[in-house]
């Protein structure tokens, strides 16, 4: 009941008063961890940026960088610059972990930065982050920026008819040309690149820890699998409440195969060009029609 009560606060309430709310939720998140939370290894970098779009598991990105585990092997503090108005003119202080800053790359370079950082851009499939933004904006995601509005449309529409106009809304945002600006950039040795697939798939520990390894948090393995089974998404659904307005819905890699069709697969190739050339999201050829049709769960 109280994660109903919950969600339904989080579908209904101002966006001013929701705003005040996580970010006093996340200042007395970081007191706690501050008095409670011994540090036995502190990170090198001064700051680190958890830069990505939307759709790309940034939730849970957080959720990790925001563990107790996390701090303890990184002496960093999180920080969501969208909870101050954007008021730091370094974007956030020192000695935080900058959360979710859906970026260009453009616009990353040009931001004022310490010289000890370290980034990181998680991408995915583009297919899957439009099937996963349409459920997400039609059934569960909170109500800032344009989501109303957008989820209006898309419950007037057929699935299909919201996909296709999906794909034309992320288009128009930029949100397939911030992905490419990242992957088009000169490779660094302050920013690295993760595929959302490697992050949730079989190999995730490895990946996970490569990740970690970049922005200099050195977790060992006992406490990673510690971490990652306290962040699966089978119970982040249950922690928030799984059910129609779940906002942690399938996480699967190819469930665009249950949604895209022939006019959907045109729609977004005329809108992203080569885009799944240069993420390496090539198709093979198509399996057959029973080997593609899997039951969508919620």
């Amino acid at each position: 009941m109280l994660n109903r009560t919950v969600m339904f606060a989080k579908q209904h309430a101002p966006e001013s008063v929701r705003v005040l709310a996580r970010r006093a939720q996340l200042e007395a998140h970081n007191a706690r961890l501050r008095l409670t939370v011994p540090v036995v290894e502190r990170s090198e970098y001064v700051n680190l940026y958890h830069c990505a779009v939307r759709k790309t598991a940034s939730q849970w990105i957080k959720s990790l960088l925001s563990d107790p585990i996390a701090y303890r092997y990184s002496g960093l503090l999180t920080y969501d610059p969208r909870f101050y108005n954007w008021s730091h003119p370094r974007v956030c202080p020192p000695n935080r972990i900058a959360l979710s800053l859906f970026f260009s790359r453009k616009r990353f370079d040009t931001m004022p930065k310490p010289d000890a950082h370290r980034a990181f851009f998680v991408y995915r499939d583009p297919r899957d982050l439009v099937v996963s933004s349409y459920f997400s904006t039609k059934d569960s995601h909170g109500p800032m920026g344009d989501v109303l509005e957008v989820r209006r449309n898309l419950r007037e529409k057929s699935k299909k008819d919201g996909l296709l106009y999906l794909v034309d809304h992320l288009a128009r945002k930029g949100t397939f040309n911030a992905v490419r600006s990242w992957v088009k950039a000169p490779s660094s040795a302050e920013v690295a690149l993760f595929r959302y697939e490697d992050l949730v798939g079989p190999d995730q520990a490895s990946q996970v820890d490569r990740l970690f390894r970049h922005c200099g948090i050195i977790v060992p393995p006992t406490e990673m699998t510690a971490l990652l089974d306290r962040y699966s998404f089978g119970r982040m659904n249950d922690k928030k409440g799984a059910g129609t307005v779940s906002h942690y819905r399938k996480g699967e890699a190819g469930d665009w195969r249950n949604h895209f069709d022939d006019d959907i697969t045109e729609a977004f190739n005329r809108a992203t060009g080569n885009l799944l050339t240069l993420l390496g999201y090539d198709e093979p050829a198509p399996a057959p029609e029973t080997e593609l049709r899997r039951p969508a769960t919620t």
